[in-house]
């Protein structure tokens, strides 16, 4: 907060000025310079670990202006958290100009810059023959370019950068010290005089003779290759990308193959918004997504005369689409009139490769030819993810562009301790916090695999180090065989730190409060959780929870109905298991194979070993009970006939289910026709789930009715929206019939389903609930470090508290 205060009867006044929040890399000294140079004023400008200190004197109306327009025109990607003034005597301001001191490396509690995509006036330049870095790859500015990328220390300076090595020639040089420059202490300048260089190889070792066809650049010649069908791997800003064509089928294939990557839709980038729009819906949102500073992935609705190749988002509506993230992937599709594939860098389940050795060793199998810079990668990071809805954009992967930007929690939390958050098991995050502000890494990968989960390590070293953060306490997942909590678990006996275990639904829970700036001190609120797989308290798999929570605890009110899963982790990857599974708990097999046995799929059954997997489901061998919502999404999309044999990625078949719903059965059929639900009690603890027999009715008897696939998947999502609602409602009066809990948490994987989410909020808020749900954080498991380290932190306050109010 600033105040202004009088030091001396003169008019003239002093101060220090503290600005705290994203303020180094943004071009903020070289705006406080001009600011002083406007208003008259002297003194200097320096960065520290706190964000930047402003030391300066001059007239007391100057001074104000100069606050202000500090305050209310910062450069384009600071953020200001807090800008704090302290009077101090004029003695302590030297007569003379404003200059830009060094930087004060203090202990660090600034954060860092996502990367940034060209801005207009770089993309300008590197388009225009005359200027000094036409077709430059490495063109940026203060309000563009690489900063998590390639900083590998703070203050953020060029030393501290992978660009140490680039000495500045005279002319950039020149610009650098220029105050009335764009570049003005831009630390990651180059021009082709003395900056990276980019270069095209075969990846075979093989000669190259790039201008032998009369290319322009390597970049057109990278264009050229791209349109004669090869792929290509590319090392961008974060880490390698492999690159073809998108409307050559051929190529697509070839690519997914090598890439061992089947199934799961790729990413496509554009070189403008009007070639997106000719293959998809692009609403204002969208729009505004693709072109901003952060350029993520969007996923957009396609164009039903769409002409790319089938196997880019095969069984999808969606293409996931983005426009081009730094100067080299602008220059070398300036002349691609339709989008291509650009996928990350590595075989499936690896972490994207980052140097050039590791790109020539572990591509070679894919790729062809190989664009290789010298410019180094300090910290890997892939394309983040959004979808716009309900009108409002979701990140789904939290990433380049948004990853390492703090999150600050909500008041309760301002002095909270130090606490390292290790996230779950699939798409993981981490997360550091401390005195109320959360830095959730860039999104890591599923740590199943050896090499991400060694780059997981290498990450949660990184980040510690940049912002100099030392736990006093570890926070892990409940699970006990989740590498992250084993993890967290020997770091806490290494270093003799407390380790608190979290719920996994009660972190995705918490992780929205945060978001949601919902108080510390807050009464509990309803939260629906809907995903996959989750570790419960009683030691059996949630995945459909109905809870009443706070940040310090929760308590269970509903569930889905417990289902085993058929051969454990195999149910994940074989959707027919839990179709057999819910059919056998349901009805049993004399009642399905009186009923049913004119369909297809009783005929699927008869073909598995049934009396194997009766046994395994009467002994309970190898077949864990699961109120998992995701498995349920499995078994209705295999009954239905979409991915009955098995997934090629994680949650394939619940996404070709919704893309599949009919709008006009969602919109306007009868809501009788909706499968239905019902809502029991179970007999051991009396607690309410959500029984799904009447939906099973429903569904099989359309298919003995040949009803359109479309039409069952619509009816399914809305039924499940109401038996959801209709929990919601049986779960917001409390037991004693007074009051009603008016606020619902929407979280979990599950509700990246659009259809699934929208009917929920719509329905909820219709019957005058407020919902609060995932915007900035990743409803999947890419959000949940931070909920477990908000848990953490209010565990420990409330401890703390305690503590303080026994002494007294």
């Amino acid at each position: 907060m600033m105040e202004t205060v009088t030091v001396r009867t003169s008019n003239e006044q002093a101060f220090n000025i503290q600005v705290s929040g994203l303020v180094q890399g943004v071009g903020f000294r070289p705006k406080v310079w001009q600011l002083a140079q406007r208003f008259d004023l002297r003194g200097h400008v320096s960065n520290n670990g706190n964000g930047v200190q402003i030391l300066v004197a001059g007239e007391e109306d100057n001074l104000r202006h100069f606050i202000h327009d500090l305050t209310h025109n910062p450069p384009p990607l600071a953020k200001i958290t807090e800008i704090f003034t302290m009077p101090i005597s004029l003695s302590e301001i030297p007569e003379g100009t404003f200059v830009i001191a060094g930087s004060d490396k203090s202990a660090v509690q600034t954060g860092i810059v996502p990367d940034a995509a060209p801005c207009p006036e770089c993309l300008k330049e590197i388009l225009d023959p005359f200027a000094r870095r036409f077709r430059y790859p490495f063109t940026n500015c203060t309000h563009c370019g690489p900063r998590l990328t390639i900083q590998e220390g703070i203050p953020y300076d060029r030393p501290s950068t992978t660009l140490k090595n680039f000495p500045l020639c005279e002319a950039c040089l020149k610009e650098y010290h220029d105050p009335r420059d764009r570049r003005f202490h831009a630390q990651p300048i180059a021009c082709h005089a003395c900056g990276p260089k980019v270069w095209l190889e075969r990846i075979d070792g093989k000669p190259l003779a790039v201008h032998s066809d009369m290319k322009l650049d390597e970049a057109d010649a990278v264009c050229s290759l791209l349109r004669k069908g090869h792929i290509l791997a590319i090392k961008g800003l974060g880490g390698f990308q492999l690159a073809c064509d998108a409307t050559q089928e051929e190529t697509v294939r070839r690519l997914r193959a090598l890439k061992q990557r089947e199934g799961k839709p790729l990413a496509l980038m554009a070189r403008d918004l009007e070639t997106i729009r000719r293959y998809c819906v692009v609403g204002e949102r969208e729009a505004e997504l693709l072109q901003s500073a952060a350029a993520p992935i969007v996923i957009l609705k396609r164009h039903p005369e769409m002409t790319l190749a089938p196997g880019v988002a095969p069984g999808m509506s969606t293409y996931g689409c983005m426009l081009p993230n730094s100067p080299l992937h602008h220059l070398i599709l300036c002349c691609m009139t339709h989008p291509i594939v650009l996928t990350s860098g590595n075989h499936a389940g690896e972490p994207q490769w980052i140097n050039n050795d590791q790109a020539n060793v572990h591509l070679k199998d894919i790729a062809e030819f190989v664009v290789l810079h010298d410019r180094g990668i300090a910290q890997r990071i892939d394309d983040s993810v959004v979808k716009v809805m309900d009108q409002v954009p979701r990140v789904l992967r939290r990433s380049r562009g948004y990853a390492p930007s703090p999150i600050w929690l909500p008041s309760g939390f301002e002095h909270s301790p130090a606490i390292l958050a290790m996230g779950g098991e699939l798409k993981n995050t981490f997360c550091l916090l401390k005195d109320g502000q959360a830095l959730l890494s860039h999104h890591i990968g599923d740590l199943e695999d050896s090499l991400t989960y060694a780059d997981y390590q290498r990450a949660i070293s990184h980040y510690q180090r940049l912002f100099e953060h030392s736990p006093d306490s570890i926070a892990v997942d409940l699970h006990p065989e989740y590498l992250s909590s084993k993890l967290g678990r020997a770091q806490a006996n290494g270093s003799h730190l407390p380790i608190l275990e979290i719920q996994h639904h009660h972190a995705h829970f918490a992780a929205c409060l945060v978001e949601n700036g919902v108080r510390l001190t807050t009464e509990p609120v309803l939260g629906v959780i809907l995903d996959g797989l989750g570790y419960g308290e009683d030691g059996t798999i949630w995945g459909g929870e109905f809870l009443l929570a706070d940040y310090g605890g929760f308590t269970r009110l509903g569930s889905f109905k417990p289902v085993p899963m058929l051969g454990g982790p195999q149910a994940i990857k074989e959707p027919w298991r839990n179709t057999y599974a819910h059919v056998m708990a349901e009805m049993g097999w004399a009642e399905f194979a009186m009923n049913y046995s004119d369909l297809p799929l009783f005929d699927h059954f008869e073909m598995k070993p049934r009396m194997m997997l009766d046994r395994m489901l009467s002994h309970g061998i190898n077949s864990p009970l699961a109120s998992s919502c995701g498995r349920l999404f499995d078994a209705a999309a295999a009954a239905m006939g979409i991915c009955t044999e098995n997934v090629l990625h994680e949650g394939q078949a619940a996404m070709e289910m919704e893309a599949l719903v009919d709008d006009e059965t969602i919109r306007h059929e009868d809501e009788l026709l909706a499968y239905p639900f019902s809502i029991p009690r179970l007999k051991s603890s009396g607690m309410p789930y959500v029984e799904p027999l009447g939906m099973w009715q429903a569904l099989l008897g359309d298919l003995i009715l040949h009803t359109p696939v479309p039409v069952m998947a619509a009816r399914f999502h809305k039924g499940l929206a109401n038996v959801i609602c209709s929990m919601v409602t049986q779960c917001s009066h409390p037991p004693d019939g007074h009051g009603r809990h008016h606020t619902v948490v929407l979280s979990g994987g599950v509700f990246q389903n659009q259809v699934l989410f929208e009917l929920v909020k719509h329905k909820l808020e219709v019957e005058g609930f407020t919902v609060l749900s995932n915007k900035q954080v990743p409803m999947n498991d890419g959000g949940i470090a931070l909920g477990q380290a908000a848990i953490a932190a209010a565990r420990s306050l409330q401890e703390t508290n305690e503590v303080r109010s026994t002494c007294v």
